[in-house]
């Protein structure tokens, strides 16, 4: 018999929509909390708080029902995907990666010292969610943006990889012909990341 369960809606697009769809990710992650209906698994609201983090599928073991009480999870296809749609590595399931993370982000904006979890959440904030539209790029401004940097071109997402750019899908990347009137969508912390060296997990699409 065929299968017409409908996905949960726990799929994050690198614009930081929720949608349903049966793509499989790489990470996992949630935002501060329970955003969900644990009776009826549908989405209430954007976020529990200003805590959105990506991280592993498995973690020591734990074992938990998706969309049980407690907290919603959400997956991406990557982490280039992630740190678009405003999330961060978490410092426990992935405690290297997100001091790696800050590392590279106070090492391009000249910061004295590593950012903790509050101050890097509260820099991401105003870049998260429908209303963050993103800024422009031009041809010229493609060239100095990190791999790792993702935009928009109003009919789709795109990431820039060794300096070509890659059409973003819910199964991986593709080639894609030239664009125009681009928009970056990657939060301006995350970018700070990528610049100073941080290495973002890709999916293997690309």
């Amino acid at each position: 018999m065929e299968n017409t369960t409908m996905p949960l809606q726990n799929r994050v697009w690198p614009d930081g929509e929720l949608v349903s769809h049966p793509c499989r990710g790489l990470l996992m992650g949630n935002r501060g909390g329970q955003i969900h209906d644990p009776q009826t698994r549908t989405i209430q609201r954007h976020q529990a708080s200003r805590r959105w983090i990506c991280c592993v599928l498995t973690f020591k073991n734990r074992r938990r029902q998706v969309m049980g009480a407690g907290y919603t999870e959400l997956f991406f296809l990557d982490e280039v995907t992630a740190l678009a749609a405003g999330h961060r590595p978490c410092f426990e399931c992935r405690r290297v990666e997100a001091q790696a993370y800050a590392t590279a982000a106070a090492r391009h904006l000249g910061l004295e010292a590593v950012p903790g979890a509050d101050w890097m959440d509260r820099q991401l904030a105003p870049e998260r969610g429908p209303r963050w539209q993103g800024k422009p790029a031009d041809g010229a401004a493609l060239t100095s943006l990190p791999d790792g940097t993702m935009l928009t071109d109003g009919a789709g997402f795109l990431a820039l990889k060794s300096g070509r750019l890659l059409r973003w899908s819910p199964d991986g990347y593709a080639a894609t012909s030239p664009v125009s009137r681009l928009r970056v969508i990657t939060p301006a912390l995350s970018l700070a990341a990528l610049s100073g060296g941080y290495q973002p997990i890709w999916h293997h699409r690309t």
